[in-house]
């Protein structure tokens, strides 16, 4: 639409789509163009605008990314995606922003909430509390450090195994692995030592430089793994190829036994609310069994956190949070038909056609592992 009416576009970032469209806005004041601009979105944002004279903070209506309000000890209002960042800068946590709402922060008249439009169910991102938070966060209310916790104490309670040692993937299993290993009564050790000058290899552009990733980022400790019957706790199975690595450095340790547990359920869809996940085609749990993948990453058992315990965790909050990455059911559609790039998953050892890439992209409905009737345009595509 904004094509069709003259915008030129020098990015691809979403975000140039928000300027836009405050640019074309001709509400007054200028905060209302911004009000304007955000009741044309669908989906997730989580945004800060700097005006001449105002601060403006927006989340979308579902709430989807997390967004909270601090206050330093001079007044001034702060806003940060997480609250460990407010710990940071000694500002005190005050509240979150309210998903679908804005407020405007001035000398003249502090802090004013607009209400951006009326908002459905809350589905706050669950993979928040998995991997994306820091544990001394506290998102959507809840302290990711209990939850992560919690996930590792239902591993150990629903998947147990006899093992000698507890240790984690680091930095994200580490507390869920703490969570295990206290509730299994096994000893926690460091059996991998973290690099911190290597960045996330799942984002990696080619599947070389993310398997030589993993060898720089991580270390096992013989000393702790030698003989061993070892627990390997991490947050998140992906591609299955940084897992498979992982199994095969602690063995190459000397490990008798490794038994992967996985603080989350099988991701089988992709992110489409401000993530950068891989597609479908890429995500090993939407094209393999447990025991398939278990066989692919090379460890003696393999059990994931359970979907129906997980939400059973979260209690009476369980129907705020979007489980799309494990369900496969989106609350807020993409509306296109091509959706997300796919990268090397042939080099991932996940054997697919070549067929299945079409130009670069793949098709949507199939990518979004839904049924065709969901979306009109591919029934007429004829795809």
């Amino acid at each position: 639409m904004l094509e069709d009416n003259g915008s030129i576009f020098n990015t691809s970032s979403d975000t140039e789509v928000v300027l836009h469209l405050i640019a074309i806005s001709k509400a007054r004041p200028f905060f209302l163009r911004i009000v304007e601009a955000c009741e044309k979105l669908e989906g997730a944002y989580s945004m800060v605008f700097v005006t001449e004279d105002k601060l403006v903070a927006v989340r979308d209506p579902h709430g989807f990314r997390p967004l909270v309000m601090g206050r330093r000890s001079n007044g001034a209002v702060v806003f940060a995606s997480e609250t460990c960042a407010l710990d940071l800068i000694e500002a005190t946590y005050e509240r979150e922003v309210y998903p679908g709402e804005v407020l405007v922060v001035d000398k003249k008249d502090g802090v004013q909430s607009v209400c951006l439009m009326p908002h459905p169910e809350p589905k706050q991102c669950i993979f928040e509390h998995i991997y994306f938070a820091l544990p001394n966060s506290v998102v959507f209310g809840r302290s990711v450090y209990e939850s992560r916790h919690a996930f590792g104490e239902i591993l150990a309670t629903e998947a147990p195994v006899d093992c000698d040692v507890v240790i984690a993937v680091p930095d994200s299993g580490v507390v869920a692995a703490l969570g295990y290993a206290a509730k299994a009564g096994v000893p926690f050790q460091q059996g991998l030592i973290r690099s911190h000058y290597v960045g996330r290899t799942f984002i990696e552009p080619s599947q070389k430089i993310r398997d030589f990733g993993v060898k720089l980022k991580l270390s096992p400790v013989r000393g702790v793994l030698e003989g061993k019957r070892v627990v390997v706790v991490d947050d998140s199975i992906v591609r299955g190829t940084t897992s498979s690595k992982i199994v095969r450095l602690i063995k190459e340790a000397g490990a008798k036994e490794v038994h992967m547990r996985i603080a989350s359920p099988p991701i089988i869809g992709s992110c489409y609310y401000g993530v950068d996940t891989p597609s479908s085609e890429e995500l090993i749990s939407n094209r393999m069994s447990v025991e398939e993948i278990r066989e692919f990453i090379g460890c003696d058992s393999l059990a994931f956190l359970p979907f129906e315990s997980l939400k059973k965790m979260l209690g009476s909050e369980s129907p705020n949070f979007c489980y799309a990455c494990f369900s496969g059911k989106y609350p807020v559609m993409p509306r296109e038909v091509k959706v997300k790039r796919v990268g090397d998953f042939l080099d991932d050892g996940l054997n697919g056609p070549m067929d299945s890439i079409d130009g670069g992209w793949i098709q949507g409905p199939r990518d979004l592992n839904v049924e065709k009737e969901i979306d009109p345009l591919y029934q007429k595509s004829n795809i």
